[in-house]
């Protein structure tokens, strides 16, 4: 089997990769002719370079690659197409929609899985693990993946694997990005749509919380949802959705720090309540596992026991403690997440990822930083080392403390090192990747030192 992959961002070089796994060869596109590769399984020995300064061409046994152009031919010559979700409303992705010949159509068991949805602006990822860490306690054999910031494996892996696994499946559990619910809803049918919360995240996509409204509107149309109960917009949610449940902040004492990780709790309590609602109901799409024809719903002692003993994921808020000071850790790349921290402690510093350069919205997660008035603000290079960005905005607030700029991992650790006699310390804001590093630096030397 042959798929042409058309567009090569972090979704579309997943699919390549799953793709390559499963055993297909793959036609891959991108327009851009400085693309890295790096992260592609691209060998150097037996590459034949076609490359014309406008584009390029790479070809291996498995894979042909153009860069800078799009070979129709090659396209169409393909079993199945793979357009990635930045692509979505693109005219090429509506020619291949109404073709049929998206992969998603070509290969379609996926959609016959019972299939749970988990989207919103901050708390996916936790959230789906609390979901994922239920099913799989109560013995359901759950497929997860999603959106790549997640750290999941992609949409299009999801396919792959569900294709040729689809007897062994009880469950497929998809986090999905705020800025893919369109993609996802043709790609996937929902059983089950959990939202966790909406945030000014995005808006260089979305334009508005209006719009944004407006295509969560869209997604939940026909379908069973869970809301939180005060969250803006539920009434217009319930109008458009088969049925709602509603979830608050769970009661139980968590291993994680903070109200919305209560939020994220309960919305996992609930979902797996409606799960097994639908295994009483009989839902069409569970899976007749044993001789009785019966599927057993999940013991709600072992959602208790599973929320109250999960640990935090990587790269997401943890709480660490070294001498005096308590560090207060976790990928919170957007102002709705960063407040939701600094409602509940006060900091003696925040250390502050940097954005990239082409989203400004994101230094507004400085701005709630200047109000929580910490004595010190640190930036570090997250996503991009642009310093000057965060500096002017840093000295448009008229911020009267103290910033300083690490430039490295060593550099925050000594300055980690210097506030470790204070109350509590922030590491947050964007950089995921970098935020992990520190993360797991800091566990050892907390370890040692502790």
């Amino acid at each position: 089997m042959r798929a042409a992959v058309i567009g090569l961002g972090v979704e579309g070089k997943k699919a390549l990769k799953s793709l390559l796994k499963h055993g297909w060869t793959v036609y891959a596109s991108d327009s851009n002719i400085k693309l890295n590769l790096a992260d592609l399984p691209i060998p150097l020995a037996g590459v034949r370079l076609d490359s014309k300064s406008e584009r390029m061409s790479i070809v291996t046994d498995k894979i042909s690659l153009d860069l800078g152009y799009n070979d129709i031919n090659e396209v169409n010559l393909c079993d199945g197409i793979v357009i990635s979700p930045s692509m979505w409303k693109s005219d090429i992705a509506k020619i291949y929609k109404e073709s049929g010949r998206l992969l998603c159509d070509v290969i379609n068991k996926h959609k016959d899985i019972y299939t749970i949805g988990v989207t919103g602006t901050n708390g996916k990822t936790t959230s789906v693990s609390m979901i994922k860490e239920i099913l799989e306690n109560a013995g359901k054999n759950v497929l997860v993946g999603g959106n790549g910031g997640g750290g999941f494996n992609g949409y299009y892996d999801l396919i792959l694997e569900a294709n040729e696994k689809a007897e062994e499946i009880d469950v497929i559990l998809v986090e999905v990005c705020d800025m893919t619910v369109e993609f996802c809803s043709y790609f996937f049918d929902f059983d089950l749509i959990a939202l966790t919360n909406m945030g000014n995240d995005h808006m260089n996509v979305h334009g508005s919380i209006e719009n944004y409204k407006n295509s969560l509107k869209n997604f939940f149309k026909g379908k069973k949802i869970v809301i939180d109960k005060n969250q803006l917009f539920n009434e217009e949610f319930k109008k458009v959705a088969n049925s709602t449940t509603e979830y608050e902040a769970s009661p139980f004492d968590l291993n994680l720090f903070g109200k919305f990780n209560k939020l994220n709790a309960g919305l996992a309590w609930e979902v797996a309540r409606e799960y097994n609602l639908d295994i009483l109901n009989s839902n069409s799409k569970i899976k007749l596992l044993n001789k009785s024809n019966k599927i057993e719903p999940i013991n709600e002692k072992i959602i208790k026991n599973t929320l109250e003993n999960f640990l935090p994921v990587l790269g997401r808020l943890e709480v660490l403690k070294l001498n005096d000071t308590k560090i207060y850790i976790g990928k919170s790349d957007n102002y709705d997440a960063v407040k939701s921290i600094l409602d509940e402690e006060k900091f003696y510093a925040c250390f502050i990822g940097t954005p990239r350069l082409n989203e400004d919205h994101r230094l507004d997660i400085l701005n709630e930083v200047v109000k929580a008035n910490p004595e010190y603000i640190i930036i570090f290079p997250g996503l991009e080392d642009n310093f000057d960005h965060s500096i002017l905005r840093l000295k448009s607030l008229d911020y009267k403390g103290k910033i300083e700029i690490a430039n490295n991992l060593d550099e925050i650790i000594k300055f980690v090192a210097e506030f470790s006699h204070e109350p509590a310390i922030l590491i947050g804001g964007n950089g995921q990747d970098v935020i992990i590093e520190i993360q797991e630096r800091l566990r050892k030397i907390c370890a040692s030192c502790n």
